[in-house]
């Protein structure tokens, strides 16, 4: 399932016409608004994006399935980590950002 999630952001990303490295922080985001409970952060989130009700039928469908799991599971996917730390996500948006965020991890204590 958390490939199939990978796959359909992917493919949201290229159709709405971004260059990967430019999707990264709005990935993130999104991803982040999948992994809160809230249908209220996931649909403005999504809304950004001109979603059709098909789309924001999916990704509250991708947003049950990621509530199954654990948090560890969830902020610590392989996938998703080698998304953000990609080093076409460091060049882009500047190793700052990314620190931000290691360091946001490490405060959580998610490990």
């Amino acid at each position: 399932m958390k490939g199939t999630l990978l796959l359909l952001a992917l493919l949201v990303i290229g159709e709405l016409g971004f260059q990967t490295t430019e999707a990264c922080l709005s990935f993130i985001r999104s991803y982040g608004a999948l992994l809160t409970s809230s249908r209220t952060f996931l649909h403005a989130d999504v809304s950004q994006f001109y979603a059709t009700v098909a789309e924001r039928v999916a990704f509250e469908k991708l947003q049950d399935c990621l509530g199954e799991e654990g948090p560890k599971t969830k902020i610590l996917n392989p996938q998703i980590l080698s998304l953000y730390l990609s080093p076409e996500c460091k060049k882009y948006y500047g190793d700052d950002i990314i620190k931000k965020v290691q360091d946001f991890l490490n405060q959580s204590n998610i490990h």
